[in-house]
């Protein structure tokens, strides 16, 4: 098996490894010996998929930015629809699983790591970059469309950081209606 199929295969396996696998945990609990475990080889073994530490934590990167972007918008695309149908479906598939939850712990980690947070600006510069693209489908002003893209985006991200309660709303219910103002299909 190459190089780049064992990096592939390493991080399949260690997306498998469940809640408690390093990718959840965040960057400091990567250590080689519980990662050598997770994939079901020796310490020694660890390093044939992986020639250090700082290569697995780079391929981490590199799936979650594959995912984050590339696989969500292939899927979005995919599945067809409208404009508003894509915004929809795009942020139902970024909460969807674990993807909020690896999202907002690769934002945890760049707050300590520069290099992480030039990989997160990189992808929420592309994730922008759709939404412009849709947004821009059904709205001609080019100040609307960038505060509508930053608003949705905001409220994938920050909704989880809002502790309030909504009276007799649910938050989903709040999300769904914001995200219908932020559709204009209120």
């Amino acid at each position: 098996m190459d190089h780049a199929r064992r990096h592939a295969h390493a991080t399949q396996q260690l997306d498998r490894a469940g809640p408690e696998g390093p990718r959840r945990r965040g960057p400091d609990a990567v250590r080689v010996e519980v990662l050598a475990q997770a994939l079901g080889v020796t310490k020694g073994g660890f390093y044939g998929h992986f020639p250090d530490r700082k290569a697995l934590l780079d391929a981490m990167l590199d799936h979650w930015e594959r995912q984050s972007v590339d696989d969500m918008r292939d899927r979005v695309e995919r599945e067809g629809g409208d404009a508003r149908a894509k915004i929809r479906r795009a942020g139902m598939l970024t909460r969807a699983g674990d993807h909020l939850h690896i999202d907002l712990a690769m934002r945890d980690w760049a707050r300590r790591d520069p290099a992480v947070a030039e990989r997160v600006r990189r992808v929420d510069n592309q994730r922008m970059d759709y939404l412009r693209e849709l947004f821009g489908t059904f709205c001609s002003d080019p100040d609307e469309v960038e505060a509508r893209s930053m608003l949705a985006f905001c409220l994938l991200v920050g909704s989880h950081f809002l502790a309030a309660d909504h009276g007799a709303r649910t938050r989903s219910e709040v999300i769904e209606r914001a995200g219908s103002l932020l559709l204009g299909t209120d």
